[in-house]
């Protein structure tokens, strides 16, 4: 199953790769990524419903049925209990299959899509999912001038775009080894982000880290009431806890919250490309410090998250802020400039009261004074900080700074915190530094026996933390000091003595050699022999010696 494995992830990331690489041209790999993703997503759905229709047809009887093969008129029957199960319609004309078999000759194929997707986000309208389908393909602009100067040329282009994805062996997603479709995401996300610097760092959280980070929140766990990402991007974060609890296993969905509105419509496709339906997921557009959309919603038990480092906000510009539920019992606001604690604030406050939060931070964090010390003295005298982890630098996309995972716990016995240096615990690579299945197991075990490990880890009381100013700057509780080995004189001296006789070895050799030297001009005979001379009085000076 593995080899499987393999070799259908190998085949989808070159044929990926391949239409990506042949679209980019002049136009920005980051820009692509939008047209490429979003009719990904199109075929998905496309597929999604009408293998859903075929399956209960066949299972009724009719094993020949294929709903891509139905007039609309006949499909229209449906409609309203497809929008119920599915939370979106397709016409049988509209199916991605379809438009691809008609593109080359649709002279007006840019017109037919905007059509199609203004029917999918409308087919929604309504009914319960309309939310989730919203402004989905809003940044599929296929009348823009990125795609070409003229209607014939974009439309070209668009029609490259369709057999491209049309071209991806994606299979029937329930029949692959690997979840195809959204692999292919994840995979283009990636690419992206790392050819894109900051603004793809934006959106994408590396697959080590989400894996980390998602192990750390959900130990002990097996099922959880819900998930939730107060600074979602892409939904990586959220999709993981999917993959290692199972989304069965999280029984009322998964939460999310994303300022921008690009990186929101991504994380709803995401959810759906990864086959989390509708009503299994709640991703919200606003600003989380200042406008939280979840308020009246359960406490959440995993909260997972990787928020912008060291954002500015609007803290105590705002004068109804520190009255804020959620920042209030510090009794201060995280400063203007740095908004990393009013994210950490904001997370623990949703927190379940048996639940864990998981947060990736800067490890300015850990010792920066003033407020931020302030409101670190309040969260280690309830005890709410569990263990502060430092990551490899150079692990993600848009950054090369330090961080540093802090974990939280709502209520607990108990002070101490628990340091793990993981600085070290990382492969080398070309552009970014990676954690592989053994340096994270490593943390893990590190994080599970919860004990002090030399040069690794350290439980540290709340007496010791008290006693450091509430400084939690690793290398304070974590001695990771390798002491230089000893130095024999003896053996120096025996070198020293070695390397002199090899140069007078050859030293020796080269007098010999231009001995043998000889000219017709006096001039250089002379010069030869006055270096000759030099030479040899130098190595009777340094015997005497």
């Amino acid at each position: 199953m593995e080899n499987r494995n393999i070799r259908e992830r190998e085949e989808l990331h070159k044929a990926i790769w391949s239409i990506a690489d042949d679209l980019r041209g002049s136009v920005d790999g980051w820009d692509f990524k939008q047209y490429i993703l979003g009719i990904m997503f199109y075929r998905y759905i496309s597929e999604n419903m009408t293998n859903y229709i075929n399956e209960g047809e066949r299972k009724a009887g009719d094993t020949n049925f294929d709903y891509a093969k139905l007039s609309d008129e006949e499909a229209e029957t449906i409609r309203k209990e497809m929008i119920n199960e599915k939370g979106f319609f397709i016409l049988p004309s509209e199916l991605f299959a379809n438009v691809c078999k008609k593109a080359k000759d649709d002279e007006n194929l840019n017109e037919t899509l905007e059509r199609i997707f203004n029917n999918i986000e409308n087919s929604a309208k309504g009914a319960e999912s309309e939310e989730d389908f919203a402004g989905l393909f809003d940044d599929i602009d296929v009348n823009s001038n990125k795609l070409g100067a003229t209607v014939a040329k974009r439309n070209d282009k668009l029609v490259k775009i369709l057999d491209g994805i049309a071209n991806i062996p994606l299979g029937n997603y329930k029949d692959n080894s690997i979840d195809a479709f959204g692999d292919a995401y994840e995979f283009l996300m990636s690419m992206y982000a790392s050819n894109a610097g900051k603004s793809g760092g934006e959106f994408y959280t590396p697959q080590e880290v989400s894996e980390l980070l998602t192990r750390l929140a959900i130990v002990g766990k097996t099922s959880v009431n819900k998930v939730y990402d107060p600074a979602c991007g892409s939904g990586s974060l959220l999709l993981k806890s999917a993959k290692i609890l199972g989304k069965d296993n999280v029984r009322n969905g998964f939460y999310g919250q994303e300022i921008n509105l690009t990186t929101y419509n991504l994380c709803r496709i995401n959810m759906f490309l990864h086959d989390i339906d509708y009503d299994k997921f709640d991703i919200a557009c606003e600003d989380t410090l200042v406008s939280p959309q979840h308020w009246d919603d359960e406490p959440f038990e995993v909260i997972v998250s990787n928020p912008p480092y060291s954002i500015k906000w609007a803290g105590d510009d705002n004068a109804v802020l520190i009255n804020d539920p959620r920042y209030s019992p510090a009794g201060v606001l995280a400063p203007k400039s740095k908004a990393d604690y009013a994210f950490l604030l904001h997370g623990l406050y949703h927190l379940k009261s048996n639940g864990t939060m998981a947060i990736v931070l800067p490890h300015g964090v850990l010792f920066r004074g003033a407020a931020e010390g302030k409101i670190r003295e309040k969260l280690l005298r309830s005890g709410n900080i569990y263990a502060v982890i430092g990551l490899p630098a150079n692990l993600f996309y848009n950054t090369s700074i330090p961080t540093c995972i802090i974990v939280l716990k709502k209520h607990r016995e108990g002070r101490d915190v628990l340091f793990i240096d993981a600085s070290k615990k990382f492969d080398k690579g070309k552009k970014q530094n990676a954690m592989t299945d053994e340096h994270i197991n490593a943390v893990l075990n590190l994080y599970n026996d919860r004990k002090t490990v030399e040069k690794e880890s350290y439980l540290a009381s709340f007496e010791d933390i008290e006693k450091n100013d509430f400084n939690l700057n690793i290398p304070r509780y974590v001695d990771t000091f390798e002491e230089e080995e000893s130095i024999d004189l003896n053996d120096v001296l025996k070198s020293m003595a070695d390397i002199d006789q090899e140069i007078e070895k050859v030293q020796g050799e080269f007098v010999s050699l231009l001995k043998d030297l000889t000219s017709v001009d006096a001039d250089i005979m002379s010069s030869l022999n006055e270096l000759i001379g030099k030479m040899e009085r130098w190595d009777d000076g340094k015997t005497e010696d």
